[in-house]
């Protein structure tokens, strides 16, 4: 809308500079007003004068000064009628006036009409004042944008969003599955509200809440359901608005934003992206931002400086804690680091309740089924998994949301968009033997997650899936889960060599062999699962940035590396043996397993090991599980 008014303006401009000049003359004057006494047949002077003398003229008046006459004739052409006429007279003609006097024809003279005066003064101001209007009007709009010529003297000003109640809709019976942090942030609002309650025994309020945790898991609507319970003013920005290219804009936005701050103490400060402004001060080894180190200085002293900020409490929000300068950190600024993690089962559980609440839903569906598939969903990715739900059933014109959209919303979530069926009958059957090698190994394995699905339908870059879920998030792994899972990532590749050969191998275990790579190699490096024993021997590091980790060193000498590729050499070739072993002794039921996935498409994990235990024994998995 916006744009839209500056275009209009911006053609207007030009439009009444054009029209102004074509006032001013470039346009012939129009013929004067004379009011009733006015005629469009014209009259020559010469024959105005043979009609005088033929005393055919009954009246004349006078207009411009005498330089007009308006005469009535009697025209012996028209059988003696009154006509009406307009004639040019040569200027000043006194003798006219007295041979009309004499001859007593009715005389009337006009004065003239001082129009073009005022007209021109009106002229001359109207399009100073439009100009001078729409100009104003276009920087004022203008100042609105970031950047803008109307912000030229508003750089150093804070552009957070101000509300002195916040109604943001948002609380805490809003926000679910961490309970946890709810809990600290709720004796924070409690601070507000009651302070008389911990100051009584002694306590401080907290200066800052540091909210830590993946990206989606709530970090922001943790913040809103705060803003929405205090009932107190409440700062919300982002930590990208405090950085700009002009030196001291962000130093000096930081200065606004705590000096309105403390005119409304006690309120919140909500800084979201807080690593945009706050990362570490470094050597400046890749590029250092001296701007965005006076920013983060500024905001430093601000916090706990030599004046204090009291009765501000400051609530930021960041995936990146590691980048994070350690003298943000430190308590006084940030008191507490309340981290925000992927919600459990019983979490995911909640989470599904508070956003299937306004959803049709049908009887059938079971959310705790749904939260037990979806073990690492954040509260974003089951958001948005009941929203891909939703779609699909307005797509199929259902009623209401049924275990069929929910299954192909958890594929298109977890694996992308389903592609087109195969149709090549050799390409399919090999694809078929990839994936039924993984789910017999999956299966067969005791320590290893149950199968869920097998299915040959393309989805995103792979070709065909296989499903396994654990039936409950497991923060402990031991080594032979690690193990287990490295045969099962090379149950594909091995029913490949078993069936087709080692000629007839193909590309398809790429990925595979790259997570059984990394498996192995962090169970001898990091976890302390090797001959080598319990040696650290890799740390897990960041990104480079300003100079942290720039010169690294090996951490370990070319022997131990050579041990290291040794033992993740002899673990994968000990998992492979043994795979390749559960192909050989299961042929039969692999061979019908591939028939019935190639005919069906799909099979599902039930159906699968009832399969399966017609022809060995299937080991029950429950014991290896974590109990609720």
């Amino acid at each position: 809308m916006k744009s839209s008014w500056r275009t209009i303006l911006l053609w207007a401009i030009p439009a009444l500079v054009v029209g102004f000049f074509l006032w001013q003359g470039s346009i012939a004057p129009a013929a004067p007003n004379t009011g009733k006494n006015t005629a469009s047949t014209r009259m020559t002077y010469g024959r105005f004068l043979e009609y005088l003398d033929a005393n055919r003229i009954t009246s004349v008046d006078l207009y411009d000064g005498g330089r007009t006459a308006i005469v009535e004739a009697v025209d012996p052409d028209l059988d003696n009628r009154l006509q009406r006429l307009r004639v040019d007279l040569p200027g000043d003609t006194p003798q006219l006036i007295t041979r009309l006097r004499s001859s007593n024809i009715n005389l009337d003279s006009h004065p003239v009409r001082n129009d073009g005066a005022v007209w021109g003064l009106l002229g001359n101001l109207v399009f100073p004042i439009l100009l001078l209007g729409g100009l104003f009007f276009l920087f004022r709009r203008s100042g609105n944008v970031p950047g803008g010529p109307g912000q030229a003297m508003n750089f150093g000003k804070s552009r957070a969003r101000f509300q002195m109640e916040a109604k943001t809709g948002v609380l805490f019976d809003d926000v679910a599955g961490i309970e946890e942090a709810k809990e600290e942030l709720q004796e924070v609002v409690t601070f507000l509200k009651k302070p008389e309650r911990f100051t009584a025994v002694g306590a401080k309020i907290p200066k800052g809440v540091l909210l830590v945790g993946p990206p989606g898991t709530g970090k922001t609507l943790l913040a809103k359901a705060i803003a929405g319970e205090a009932g107190t003013p409440f700062f919300s920005i982002s930590g990208s608005e405090f950085v700009e290219m002009f030196v001291g804009v962000g130093a000096s936005r930081v200065r606004d934003l705590f000096k309105k701050a403390k005119e409304n103490a006690p309120c919140i400060i909500f800084i979201d992206e807080i690593d945009a402004v706050g990362r570490q001060r470094g050597a400046g080894i890749g590029g250092g931002n001296d701007e965005r180190e006076q920013t983060l200085n500024q905001l430093l002293t601000e916090m706990d400086g030599f004046e204090g900020n009291s009765g501000i409490i400051i609530i930021a929000a960041t995936n990146r804690p590691d980048v994070l300068d350690s003298a943000l950190l430190r308590p006084g600024r940030f008191d507490r680091q309340v981290t925000v993690d992927v919600p459990d089962i019983k979490g995911r559980l909640e989470v599904l309740n508070v956003h299937a609440r306004n959803k049709k839903i049908s009887e059938e569906v079971s959310l705790d089924a749904i939260a037990r598939r979806t073990p690492g969903f954040s509260g974003a990715d089951l958001a948005n998994l009941l929203n891909e739900a939703a779609i699909l059933t307005a797509r199929r014109r259902k009623d209401a949301i049924t275990m069929s959209e929910i299954d192909d919303a958890v594929d298109r979530v977890v694996a992308g968009m389903e592609g087109t069926p195969l149709t090549d009958s050799k390409s399919k059957r090999l694809i078929a033997y990839h994936e039924v090698g993984h789910a017999i190994v999956g299966t067969l394995v005791k320590e290893h997650d149950p199968v869920q699905k097998v299915t040959l339908i393309p989805r995103g870059q792979a070709r065909g899936l296989t499903w396994f879920m654990p039936s409950e998030d497991q923060g402990l792994i031991s080594r032979a889960q690690i193990l287990a899972r490295i045969k099962g990532a090379l149950g594909g590749r091995a029913a490949e060599e078993v069936i087709f050969g080692d000629a007839e191998v193909t590309t398809g275990a790429g990925g595979d062999i790259q997570q059984v790579t990394s498996m192995a190699r962090q169970m001898v490096t990091r976890y302390g699962m090797s001959d080598l024993g319990p040696l650290s021997l890799e740390s897990q590091q960041g990104e480079v940035f300003l100079g942290g980790g720039w010169m690294t060193r090996s951490e370990y000498s070319e022997e131990i590396a050579a041990r290291i590729d040794a033992q993740v050499r002899s673990i994968v070739e000990h998992c492979l043996e043994d795979t390749r072993k559960i192909i050989r002794e299961n042929r039969e039921v692999i061979d019908r397993l591939v028939d019935l996935l190639v005919d069906k498409e799909t099979i599902d994990g039930d159906e699968f090991r009832q399969i399966v235990a017609e022809y060995t024994a299937v080991p029950d998995k429950e014991r290896y599980v974590p109990q609720l």
